[in-house]
């Protein structure tokens, strides 16, 4: 058994990367949209007036804590399209037929640092100031980011422990 050529082998481990971050994409897409509960998350870009119960909350990086402690998932495509940071305060409303729409009502100040995207445990992150901020996988696909890659992210201002980033571009 002869092999592989560094270049076969290069490509292979670009292929399971690849497949690793498809599958990874694919399971919070379906959290998205079934919510960590199994609810269905219906978010809606509608402009017409929604009825239901209205809920604030605090956005902690990936879902919303609510004021009695309950989480409530936010779509990661609406979290990184939105570039919502931890701390920023969001509006949910939950229609009457079951859809979640979500409204950010209070972003936070923010700032912006050039990092390094790094992967591990299953995770992306952006190395930045000396340290780690965790970013959303939807982030990484929007952005078409890779291991290595230079990005700017959006942190908290007034916040030194934010574990979470979003991505504001990729370099």
């Amino acid at each position: 058994m002869s092999e592989l050529p560094e270049k076969q082998v290069k490509r292979l481990k670009s292929l399971i990367q690849e497949a690793e971050t498809n599958l990874a994409a694919a399971k919070e897409l379906l959290i998205s949209v079934i919510g960590d509960d199994g609810t269905v998350v219906t978010p809606t870009n509608s402009r017409e007036e929604v009825t239901g119960k209205v809920i604030e909350g605090v956005f902690d990086g990936q879902v919303m804590i609510g004021p009695d402690g309950k989480s409530y998932p936010v779509p990661a495509n609406y979290a990184s399209k939105s570039k919502l940071v931890e701390g920023d305060i969001l509006k949910l409303t939950i229609a009457d037929d079951g859809g979640f729409i979500y409204k950010q009502i209070g972003p936070i100040a923010r700032r912006q640092i050039i990092g390094t995207l790094v992967q591990h445990d299953g995770a992306y992150y952006v190395e930045a100031s000396g340290r780690e901020y965790r970013i959303l996988l939807a982030s990484v696909t929007y952005f078409r980011i890779n291991i290595g890659d230079q990005v700017t992210i959006i942190v908290p201002e007034d916040n030194p422990d934010a574990t979470w980033a979003a991505v504001e571009a990729a370099l």
